[in-house]
């Protein structure tokens, strides 16, 4: 019997995988999502088609013992997304309990911290990346997406693609970053990414696939705040900088 449920876990599995992409979400939507379900499908052994509100709610309040309550959420949207693609089955509302909202103000970066920051960091295109990220006010996903075709120097604005919410915006293109945007390209002269990745070297980086990476990006950046030993939290390690422009 166990093999059984296994083996109709795995194709409701599969089936919930292809209903996440054609659905169009996110990558990390559907990772969370994905993930959601194997942790839901190994509590219950696999069987997860015809679940009680009495066992949904056994679940969440345990899982609420041993994770964040953005887990909680995400596992809640997972499985709802499960029993109304997959299952094609009414979906019982759970009465979950949010704990209440703290409203925190992010820390502002001054000017001179980010002059700091920008001195600090002794690799070029990181460099240049952060500067970027801060005069255009960025999140981290939208800089390292930037392609050359983005960049719109005639009227002076940067389309982002597939922002927040999948959509498409514009903002403003600072003279100082055109300008420093130029120059760095000419640097590596890649034909698609403002922002190759570093792993080929700088003689052969045009034949980058792909643009920097995150993971990079965000030990690079948090090493360099701890050399400067600020204390204050920069939201770049996270999703999004929240600070003044600098042009």
């Amino acid at each position: 019997m166990k093999t059984s449920n296994n083996l109709q876990f795995k194709h409701y599995y599969q089936l919930h995988c292809k209903h996440l992409r054609l659905k169009g979400l996110q990558p990390k939507t559907i990772d969370a999502y994905a993930r959601a379900m194997r942790r839901i499908g190994d509590y219950f052994n696999s069987q997860v088609d015809n679940l009680s509100q009495n066992q949904l709610l056994d679940y969440f309040n345990s899982l609420l013992e041993s994770h964040s309550w953005s887990s909680v959420k995400l596992d809640l949207y997972g499985l709802k997304f499960f029993y109304t693609y997959v299952l094609n089955k009414p979906w019982t509302n759970i009465q979950l309990i949010r704990p209440p909202r703290t409203k925190r103000i992010p820390d502002i970066v001054s000017v001179d911290e980010i002059q700091q920051l920008l001195i600090a960091t002794h690799k070029l295109s990181y460099r240049v990346f952060f500067f970027t990220l801060y005069s255009l006010g960025l999140r981290l996903g939208e800089g390292i997406g930037l392609q050359v075709g983005d960049i719109d120097a005639l009227h002076h604005r940067v389309h982002i693609r597939n922002a927040k919410g999948n959509k498409d915006r514009f903002v403003p293109l600072p003279d100082m970053t055109l300008q420093v945007l130029r120059r760095f390209w000419l640097v590596h002269r890649h034909p698609r990414f403002i922002f190759p990745n570093r792993k080929y070297g700088l003689k052969k980086v045009q034949l980058a696939t792909t643009p920097l990476d995150r993971g990079g990006i965000q030990t690079t950046m948090a090493a360099v705040i701890r050399d400067m030993g600020l204390k204050k939290r920069f939201l770049v390690t996270l999703y999004v900088i929240v600070m003044p422009r600098i042009y």
